[in-house]
C-alpha cells in the first residue's frame, strides 16, 4: 500500500516538517520505495514534483525538505506499487484541469479490476488510481454545474467514494486548491494545529520543531496522513467510511458513509 499526506491551512505554510517524516517511509522506515510526488497550490497554479526513485534517498525530495515552499493546500504521496510499472507516469499525485482550475488527486489502496466509464479524461499511466481519478473527473464534469459549491461537490464525491470502496481499498485526497476532500476506506489520520502552539517530534526521523516560533496566533494548519507522523501529539483516527471536507484548515463538512 501507499501513504498519503495532505495539508489545509488558512495562511501559506510550508510542508517541510511533515514531508520530512513521510519521505523516510519511502525506503527507510517503510517499504514505499516505488516513487513519490508532491503538489503545492500557489493561487490557481500548482508547483508539482515527481520522482520514480525512493523518497528516502531522492535528491529532489531532499531539496524540497530544505526549501520552504509555502502553500495553503498541498497533497503528497509515496508509492508501493501494486498495479502498474514503476515509472514517472505512474507516480501520484495526478493532475487534471476542470472549470479553469487544476484538480489534484492521490490514492492509497487497490481496485485491481476497475474499469472507468468513457469520457474526455483518460489515464496517461497504467495504474488503477489514475483510472479512478479520470472516472471521478468525468462524472463531476457530466453531473455538476461549473459553479457547484464545495458541499455539492462533497455529496457527489462521497457517493463515488462509497462505490469505489465497495470494490476494494479506497483512501484518497482530492483538491482543486480551494478545498481538500479526504475519504477513509481503511486508514487515515488528521491533526489540526492552532494556538497555543507547542513542540512536536517526528516518529520517523530525529527531528523536533517548536511550532510557536514558526507561526502566528491566528494560524490554523491541518495535516492529513495515512498514519500519524508525530509521536507526541494527539491525532484523530478516521473510521472506515469517514470523510471530511477541509477549507483553510477547518472542517466545513463531514460524515460517515456506509461501505
Amino acid at each position: 500500500m501507499c501513504e498519503l499526506l495532505g495539508m489545509s491551512a488558512n495562511t501559506p505554510t510550508d510542508l517541510c516538517f511533515s514531508f520530512t517524516g513521510l519521505t523516510q517511509r519511502g525506503g527507510k522506515t517503510g517499504p514505499h520505495k516505488d516513487g513519490w510526488g508532491v503538489s503545492f497550490y500557489e493561487g490557481k497554479g500548482v508547483r508539482s514534483f515527481h520522482d520514480a526513485t525512493p523518497s528516502a534517498t531522492s535528491e529532489i525530495a531532499s531539496m524540497i525538505q530544505g526549501h520552504p515552499i509555502k502553500s495553503k493546500t498541498a497533497i503528497c504521496h509515496i508509492r508501493q506499487a501494486n498495479v502498474g510499472d514503476i515509472n514517472l507516469a505512474n507516480t501520484h499525485p495526478f493532475i487534471r484541469e476542470l472549470w479553469g482550475r487544476y484538480w489534484v488527486f492521490a490514492h492509497n489502496g487497490q481496485l485491481e479490476s476497475f474499469s472507468p466509464k468513457n469520457g474526455i479524461y483518460e489515464p496517461v499511466g497504467d495504474t488503477d488510481s489514475e483510472r479512478i481519478f479520470c472516472d471521478v473527473m468525468n462524472y463531476i464534469r457530466a453531473h455538476l454545474p461549473r459553479n457547484a459549491t464545495p458541499k455539492q461537490l462533497a455529496e457527489i464525491l462521497v457517493k463515488l467514494a462509497q462505490g469505489y470502496a465497495k470494490q476494494g481499498v479506497f483512501n484518497c485526497l482530492l483538491s482543486n486548491g480551494d478545498w481538500l476532500f479526504t475519504f477513509c476506506s481503511t486508514k487515515l489520520a488528521s491533526i489540526t494545529r492552532r494556538a497555543p502552539f507547542g513542540p512536536a517530534r517526528l516518529t520517523d526521523a530525529d527531528v523536533t520543531i517548536d511550532f510557536e516560533s514558526e507561526t502566528t496566533p491566528n494560524d490554523v494548519v491541518s495535516i492529513v496522513a495515512t498514519e500519524p507522523l508525530t509521536s507526541d501529539e494527539e491525532w484523530h483516527l478516521y473510521k472506515p467510511g469517514e470523510w471530511k471536507l477541509w477549507q483553510l484548515g477547518e472542517v466545513i463538512a463531514h460524515g460517515q458513509a456506509t461501505i
